[in-house]
């Protein structure tokens, strides 16, 4: 009967908790952001991209998905990896929302990632919104981006991107785009 109370529970709390299987728009608390990595192509579906912010591994899926990522406001580098690797430069706004197109490109070996800021002028701003609203977001369980991170820093992978970010792709447009405070998505239009 206990095995019984501590599944019930354990459903109860993801239910109760909207962030992590609503569809839709969350709006972020008050003194943070949130950006929505949406992949609309089901091309390369069985190839998976990694998310960072900064030098922490944040998220990992495939497929026509999306996740959405909370944080603080202000500048934050957020990126992805798979056989290349894209950045961020973000200046995020707090109680704003943000999304990021996640392209897929040909590569040698595999899928290739292309991340592109979407505004509402974006022509993908329509297809972006109707995933998110189609479904539920994909979620990493903590216990895979603890042990991921683990992994990457035993490998010396983050230091290395981060050190080549700094000396070769900074200011490389075709690596690195921006994102600024004046790209949030206003409310009336999610």
């Amino acid at each position: 009967m206990t095995a019984f109370k501590t599944l019930l529970f354990i459903l109860a709390s993801l239910f109760a908790s909207p962030s992590l299987l609503s569809q839709g728009f969350t709006p972020p608390s008050d003194s943070n952001a949130v950006v929505y990595f949406v992949r609309v192509s089901s091309f390369g579906a069985a190839v998976s991209f990694e998310y960072f912010h900064n030098e922490d591994f944040i998220g990992i899926f495939k497929g026509k998905n999306y996740m959405r990522y909370e944080l603080q406001a202000g500048e934050h580098l957020l990126w992805a990896s798979t056989e290349n690797k894209e950045f961020l430069q973000c200046d995020l706004r707090a109680g704003e929302t943000y999304l990021v197109l996640v392209n897929v490109k040909m590569g040698g070996w595999k899928a290739r990632v292309g991340l592109e800021p979407v505004t509402e002028e974006n022509p993908d701003f329509e297809r972006v919104k109707k995933l998110v609203y189609e479904k539920s977001p994909r979620v990493t369980e903590q216990s895979l981006i603890n042990s991921t991170q683990k992994k990457l820093d035993k490998r010396g992978f983050v230091q290395n991107i981060m050190q080549r970010y700094e000396n070769d792709w900074k200011y490389d447009n075709s690596k690195t785009k921006r994102i600024g405070p004046n790209m949030a998505i206003p409310i009336n239009l999610l």
